[in-house]
């Protein structure tokens, strides 16, 4: 028998659209993604890009405070013990684990079922629609809410890796405000639109920062560049880029190494406490080979103003994976919502 909503993903939108749609007693299920090697250094391993952050001060309904009662509460030990910092050790705002696994347990609380697995394959060619998993189970879907997100373009360096969340991040909006970084240097690489944007924000909060270009100019609109450019706390550094991450356990990032891409030999190093990746982000829609449109970015195409609905019928898309624009874990988590809710209305329509 086929199941009335499948959710391929398990971030913020994933969750939202599996909690509403188990109030409407769909009986969802949620691939969640496997654990696998392969996911890990993709950074498409379960519960999504915010699992992968630390503190979590821009989510409603989380204010800063000890929450070591309501955690303890609300999840079950064993998925405490296993994927949560002690909790003494963070007497702060909720952070990314905290809480996508609190986002988990209450999909499940409502009686969303969950498979650890990657979706691999999917025939659209005929209803219900057939998936099959990384691990070769069969399941046939009357809809799909795809919200598999999106993941940041990193350099690729050992030491950017090692300092992910402890001064290296590839969101500004989400992490520029942290007590880490108030009233310190940081540096953001890109010279696109969004790298512009990003060292605006952070000139909110940052003592100077630092965009590092690899020409000699801006990809970014000529209105964009010239905001950088006159902004006196954004300091240009042209022809270069990062080949190192300095820092050390305790204080995270302390600093980058630039080398010049003249090819010259020419290397210096930058005092930081911060930095921000701008190059841009890869929606995770290889699997779907094609079968559902796509934005000239590789967007997922909502196909109608205001709904979640894709090219083919009975199939919809949620959070990053179709938006390129906002990327925060509120806006995915709303358009989670309105994806099943536009599943349960398609439904009810065909009377299924």
């Amino acid at each position: 028998m086929a199941e009335h909503v499948v959710i391929i993903g398990s971030g913020p939108a994933g969750w939202a659209a599996a909690i509403y749609a188990s109030r409407a007693n769909l009986h969802p299920l949620v691939f969640e993604g496997a654990e696998t090697e392969e996911n890990r250094v993709a950074g498409t391993l379960p519960l999504g890009q915010l699992n992968l952050t630390t503190e979590v001060e821009n989510y409603p309904g989380f204010p800063s405070g000890k929450l070591d009662g309501y955690i303890s509460s609300a999840l079950p030990k064993d998925r405490i013990d296993t994927y949560l910092a002690p909790l003494e050790e963070h007497p702060h705002a909720v952070t990314g684990p905290e809480l996508m696994n609190l986002m988990r347990q209450q999909a499940v609380n409502f009686g969303a079922r969950i498979i650890t697995d990657d979706v691999v394959d999917i025939d659209f060619s005929s209803r219900p629609f057939k998936l099959t998993s990384l691990e070769g189970q069969k399941v046939e879907a009357e809809t799909l809410i795809i919200a598999t997100g999106a993941r940041a373009n990193y350099l690729g360096l050992p030491s950017e890796d090692k300092f992910k969340n402890r001064g290296v991040s590839a969101c500004a909006v989400c992490d520029g405000a942290l007590p880490r970084f108030r009233n310190k240097p940081m540096v953001v690489v890109g010279g696109g639109d969004s790298a512009v944007e990003e060292a605006t924000y952070l000139t909110k909060y940052a003592s100077t920062v630092h965009m590092i270009l690899r020409r000699d100019q801006f990809r970014a609109s000529k209105i964009m560049a010239q905001r950088a450019l006159t902004n006196p706390k954004i300091q240009t550094h042209y022809f270069r880029e990062v080949v190192e991450v300095l820092g050390n356990d305790k204080e995270g990032v302390t600093g980058v190494k630039l080398a010049s891409t003249q090819g010259d030999g020419v290397t210096e190093e930058l005092d930081a406490r911060g930095l921000f990746l701008a190059i841009g982000h890869t929606p995770n829609t290889a699997f779907l080979k094609g079968a559902l449109e796509l934005t000239d970015k590789g967007y997922i195409r909502w196909t109608q103003m205001y709904r979640t609905i894709t090219s083919v019928e009975g199939v919809f898309a949620a959070g990053d994976v179709a938006d390129d624009y906002y990327r925060q874990a509120i806006t995915s988590a709303g358009t989670g919502c309105m994806a099943a809710l536009d599943a349960e209305r398609y439904l009810a329509a065909k009377g299924l």
